[in-house]
């Protein structure tokens, strides 16, 4: 590759980083100087969750996407569930190899599953859409729809079904001090050696019991003995004492056979005492038909009713709660958005030359409803700013004391880091690739390749800040801070590597 394609790539991997960087440091800034309060970030925070991001989405997902495209849900779906999936597993073997927290045992499992979707790729995606060789305001708008997808399933994975709920477990029950921490880990470790000693040894008598020369040794003995073979005999190879144990001889075998088969018929006879349950179906869910048909007293199987119920109640609780859960403003224009997208009709009331459809215009020449288009358009451009400005106010309030960094867990720290932000986007390039190999994603569409792979490379989310200050009680997140600065550190690095690769791959 020439000296000129690769300045090329590299100006469009840093150009957004730049505008991304100076964002962020404003926020940074205005915080450092008093200027920008906790309230009033949290107050720009609730903005841009349910008025600038829906905005976003409506004016973004409602003119790119159609019946035709819109089977591109499903591979996106599945790249973003596989990555957290890949982020889990990750944040779980660090967790088993170094010692974390106590109060961040389970919320080191939230920092890796769980990325920071939304103002970060939605920033850099769009500076990238907007340079040649892509098309512009249409392969932004693209972009921003696909970045929605992701969004819709960390939002839905993080509330609904419960990821939330493992940032309030680190906060039940008891404290326990590092040292504590380390002694079980210490301990842990230790039973899992040996363990995995004890199974070597076991498959080490296993091959050597079944080695030809070991049985040849064991067959010429018992000839020379002239006498029954003994339940076991033990051989000595190689320092070693192995036991081997014979197969049971035929009379054994005719003699468990048939206690087996009385057991069985124990079993199945409805006159044995062992009985448990009688043969036959169960005739309908009331309390009395299952008393009848078992033998069971009418009391247990009233409650084996009661029990049922309670689980249908509370499925249905769940089932309520997992759709009032979808109400939230952006979750809510994601979906509604990407059903007008999908229905001509009513996507022509919004966008012009949808085609097969005739809408009355108004009468400027446009749709009926573009002036809400053009109005979401119009709002949504605060949001990415907004967002990154909150993110370095975020950041601005995650200290470490300098004393303390020596008692920290470095090892899970540096390794969530390079978990996240380098095996991460290596292992999402090989998943994308094979997936536009067999035919899951579309070779031709490089939008789509571009944002499943980038999406791949993101720090923990900020939004574990928030959940942290909520369940701590105390407003604290010291321990999730010390995870989070040396990855929004190392970003700027990694998204350039990222993001100059992924064109490279594309367009090399």
């Amino acid at each position: 590759m020439s000296s000129i394609v690769i300045g090329t790539l590299l100006w469009i991997s840093v150009q957004p980083l730049i505008r991304l960087f100076l964002c962020v440091g404003c926020g940074f800034a205005i915080t450092k100087a008093g200027l920008l309060s906790a309230t009033a970030a949290r107050g720009m925070g609730l903005v841009i969750i349910n008025v600038t991001t829906p905005n976003l989405m409506f004016s973004t997902i409602v003119p790119s996407f159609n019946s035709s495209n819109i089977t591109e849900l499903g591979p996106l779906i599945i790249v973003a569930l596989i990555y957290m999936l890949i982020g889990v597993t990750l944040s779980w073997i660090i967790k088993q190899i170094f010692w974390v927290p106590h109060r961040f045992r389970h919320g080191i499992l939230v920092a890796g599953g769980w990325a920071n979707i939304g103002d970060i790729p939605i920033s850099v995606t769009l500076s990238v859409m907007a340079s040649a060789p892509f098309n512009g305001t249409d392969d932004e708008n693209l972009a921003v729809g696909y970045i929605a997808v992701f969004i819709l399933v960390f939002s839905v994975t993080l509330f609904p079904l419960g990821g939330h709920r493992c940032v309030m477990m680190d906060f039940n029950g008891p404290d326990l001090e590092n040292d504590q921490v380390k002694e079980r880990l210490s301990t842990k470790h230790a039973k899992t050696l040996s363990r995995l000693a004890a199974g070597f040894v076991r498959l080490r008598q296993i091959f050597l019991c079944n080695h030809p020369s070991v049985k040849e040794i064991h067959s010429e003995a018992g000839q020379n003995s002239g006498e029954k073979e003994s339940p076991h005999e033990t051989f000595t190879h190689e320092d070693s004492v192995t036991t081997c144990y014979d197969r049971p001889k035929e009379e054994e075998i005719g003699v468990l056979t048939l206690a087996n088969e009385h057991l069985s018929t124990q079993f199945l006879d409805p006159t044995s005492p062992f009985t448990s349950v009688h043969p036959g179906p169960l005739l309908t869910d009331e309390a009395q038909k299952v008393s009848a048909t078992t033998s069971l007293p009418g009391s247990v199987a009233g409650h084996v009713a009661v029990t049922h119920a309670h689980w249908s109640f509370k499925f249905v609780s769940l089932a309520l709660e997992f759709l009032r859960s979808l109400m939230n403003p952006p979750s809510l224009a994601i979906i509604l958005s990407f059903i007008i997208a999908v229905i001509p009709p009513l996507k022509a009331l919004f966008v012009p030359g949808v085609p097969g459809t005739h809408i009355p215009s108004a009468p400027d020449g446009q749709p009926p409803l573009a002036l809400i288009m053009k109005t979401a358009r119009f709002i949504s451009a605060a949001s990415v700013p907004m967002g990154l400005i909150t993110l370095g106010s975020a950041l601005a309030r995650l200290s470490i004391p300098r004393n303390q960094w020596s008692s920290l867990p470095l090892g899970a720290i540096g390794s969530l880091a390079i978990g996240r932000l380098v095996v991460m986007p290596i292992l999402g390039t090989l998943i994308c690739q094979q997936f536009t190999h067999i035919g899951l994603i579309d070779s031709s569409n490089n939008v789509l390749r571009f944002v499943c792979i980038f999406l791949s490379g993101l720090p923990s989310a900020t939004t574990q800040v928030f959940l942290t200050q909520v369940y701590s009680g105390t407003g604290n997140a010291e321990h999730l801070s010390a995870f989070l600065i040396p990855q929004y550190i190392i970003m700027f690095i990694s998204m350039i590597a990222t993001t100059s690769f992924t064109l490279h791959i594309l367009f090399g």
